[in-house]
């Protein structure tokens, strides 16, 4: 089994920064893609960001600019720089990573953490 275990949520107020983080572990794994989701009250999850092993990366167009996602593949972990937060980036924040085990890829999710963005 793959556990994904993130922090770093909290709350902000408009203007500010965090940072998010989520590692990746288990046995006999092979992480891929990262990347992070939100939910917002009411609202379907979404694409926050990815990024490959390799370093590409994609963002949603409301991020761009604002949110930077990196990776340290030896570590198995994902960050999320958030700056320049705005209200309606409240939400659950998910954690999201594609894994090969044993010739088989799943496809991991990590608890969800919080961030509450208050004006």
């Amino acid at each position: 089994q793959v556990q994904l275990v993130e922090s770093g949520g909290g709350l902000v107020q408009a203007g500010g920064s965090l940072r998010l983080s989520c590692a990746a572990s288990g046995s006999s794994f092979r992480v891929n893609t990262m990347g992070w989701y939100r939910q917002a009250p009411g609202k379907q999850r979404e694409l926050v960001a990815v990024v490959t092993t390799g370093g590409i990366t994609n963002y949603a167009d409301s991020v761009k600019g604002r949110f930077t996602i990196s990776r340290d593949n030896a570590k198995n972990t994902v960050f999320l720089q958030m700056n320049s937060l705005k209200r309606e980036d409240t939400a659950v924040y998910y954690c999201n990573a594609m894994v090969l085990r044993y010739a088989t890829n799943y496809n991991y999710w990590g608890q969800g953490t919080q961030v509450t963005v208050s004006s």
